[in-house]
């Protein structure tokens, strides 16, 4: 089985979309019927599609894209392995596509960093829509004010962070979790909480995710920015 780092997968940065298009999908699927399927329905929507077999090329080439439909039944590497690894290397969403239509199925996904499973049977409407729908979650909610918290400047109309006057350079959703703690520096906000509002999702396993983001921000920041209080959640330090 192929081993790949976390610290090898990060390659050059998303690519901007084509004008007059809803997003970029990377589809990854080994079934080369089932890929070109899908690759020609989503192009019939107005989505920008690309393709790969392997789990390799998704790893190396997902930042290219706005959302990644990827089949867990790879020759290469563990499709759970793959959603592990896309999830700790970037923040566009992931939908999983199941062999099997069971709950296991479901959940070890969704707790690998998928944001929705689908099992390989899945109707192409159900899919289109269920694509919609976290598309729409993932899409940075308006923020218009800025926080200044000497050194720390954040700008939400221009979704711009500065540090003793340097810019940092956060994702999208590194940018929604720092705000929502900055908003309200001096409460603690719940995973739970933290989920609701910066992922739209209550799905308890999913906190993983705010463990990565977290250790984002604090590499970026400085450990002292966010503060871990154990058996509740986060809030924002002092630097």
């Amino acid at each position: 089985m192929t081993m790949i780092t976390a610290e090898a997968l990060r390659t050059e940065p998303r690519t901007t979309r084509a004008p007059g298009l809803t997003g970029s999908v990377l589809v990854v699927a080994a079934d080369q019927i089932a890929a070109e399927s899908r690759v020609r329905d989503l192009r019939r929507q107005g989505y920008a599609v690309s393709s790969v077999a392997t789990g390799a090329e998704a790893l190396a080439t997902h930042q290219r894209s706005d959302l990644v439909l990827l089949d867990l039944d790879l020759p290469d590497i563990d499709g759970l392995e793959v959603c592990r690894l896309l999830r700790t290397t970037g923040d566009q969403p992931i939908i999983s596509i199941a062999p099997r239509d069971t709950e296991l199925d479901r959940v070890l996904a969704l707790q690998a960093g998928a944001d929705d499973c689908v099992v390989s049977s899945c109707g192409i409407r159900e899919m289109l829509a269920r694509i919609e729908a976290v598309l729409r979650r993932a899409r940075p909610q308006p923020t218009s004010h800025t926080i200044s918290l000497t050194p720390l400047q954040i700008d939400g109309s221009t979704r711009e962070v500065r540090l003793h006057g340097r810019p940092v350079e956060l994702t999208s959703k590194e940018f929604d979790l720092l705000h929502t703690l900055a908003a309200d520096p001096r409460s603690v906000l719940s995973r739970k909480e933290l989920m609701a509002r910066v992922w739209d999702t209550s799905w308890a396993a999913s906190s993983r995710t705010i463990d990565t983001h977290v250790s984002n921000l604090r590499a970026k920041l400085g450990e002292k920015w966010i503060i871990t209080v154990h058996g509740v959640g986060y809030r924002l330090g002092r630097g």
